[in-house]
């Protein structure tokens, strides 16, 4: 059962797009940008400029990377190569990756298989003279959990990158929907990397995306950084320009507290924690159709 008052759902989807970013409401800052290529520009170029100045300042630079979203690939390489910016100090961990039924990891050719993406449209855009050295970086699988979260703990994390699910999941730290295993908000702040089942909302949602809804092709299982990693880096920046399954995640991560059903919402009590997303992200239909009823009950009446 939804822990948000549905009144107060409505209420938040309601605001135009346009009101968003200067709500005086909101509990987290929020960029709205135009389209996907605008998005994946900015997010290369801050994720660059972070690179930069650890470099300038002689330090290594800690940071989790997602595979999604997909917009600040090209850019990233393309600003990386043009500007000669060396990876050499960069550490890398990778924020998830998805598992067959048993928890194991995937082919390699299997389209779900994160670490393949990244080594094509990450690391494989750079070149040798600049790239992450390869005992940098950190591929979240199953039997190296403990020594990932060892090397995690070793420093501080610089930044997390990341988007965010229609559940408002961070990484893969989905709503836990467990009838008998329920969590409090305290122990989703502070769950860490691990092996879980994926939830069927997510399955449906992915299936309907990526397979014409053949759910039967989505991972099952997946394995996470927690909230308490990603939400550790000392700048937290979330981007997404996948549209409409986004859309009410968003609202709730902006205006609702702290709720274990949107993940996201934990963003609110990070000191550095910024959001971005496409207008059609930030868009709602239920702002744009006021007349609409649900179940006889009209919310602005």
């Amino acid at each position: 059962m939804s822990d948000i008052n549905i009144k107060d759902l409505y209420e938040w989807c309601k605001i135009p797009a346009s009101d968003l970013e200067n709500h005086p409401g909101k509990k987290v800052p929020f960029r709205m940008v135009k389209d996907s290529e605008t998005m994946g520009e900015l997010m290369a170029r801050d994720f660059v400029e972070e690179i930069k100045a650890a470099n300038k300042e002689g330090r290594t630079f800690r940071v989790i990377v997602p595979c999604g979203p997909k917009s600040w690939y090209e850019p990233f390489g393309r600003i990386v190569n043009e500007e000669k910016v060396s990876l050499k100090n960069m550490i890398v961990f990778h924020m998830d990756e998805c598992l067959d039924w048993e928890g194991k990891l995937l082919a390699k050719n299997d389209p779900y298989n994160f670490r393949t993406i990244m080594e094509r449209e990450f690391y494989g855009r750079i070149p040798g003279e600049l790239e992450v050295l390869e005992e940098n970086r950190f591929f979240p699988q199953p039997d190296l959990i403990e020594v990932i979260k060892a090397k995690i703990a070793e420093a501080p994390l610089d930044l997390t990158l990341g988007g965010w699910g229609q559940d408002g999941h961070i990484a893969y730290n989905q709503t836990r929907r467990h009838p008998f295993s329920k969590i409090t908000v305290e122990q989703l702040r502070n769950s860490e990397l691990r092996v879980q089942d994926n939830n069927l909302d997510t399955i449906i949602t992915l299936g309907q995306r990526s397979f014409g809804a053949a759910y039967q092709f989505v991972p099952p299982m997946s394995i996470t950084l927690g909230v308490k990693e990603c939400l550790s880096a000392k700048k937290v920046r979330l981007f997404s320009d996948t549209g409409t399954w986004k859309q009410t995640a968003l609202r709730v991560a902006l205006f609702s507290e702290e709720s274990v059903e949107y993940p996201l919402t934990l963003l609110q009590n990070h000191p550095d924690a910024m959001i971005t997303a496409t207008y059609e992200t930030a868009r709602h239909p239920i702002s744009e159709n006021p007349q609409w009823e649900f179940n006889g009950v009209n919310y602005e009446g």
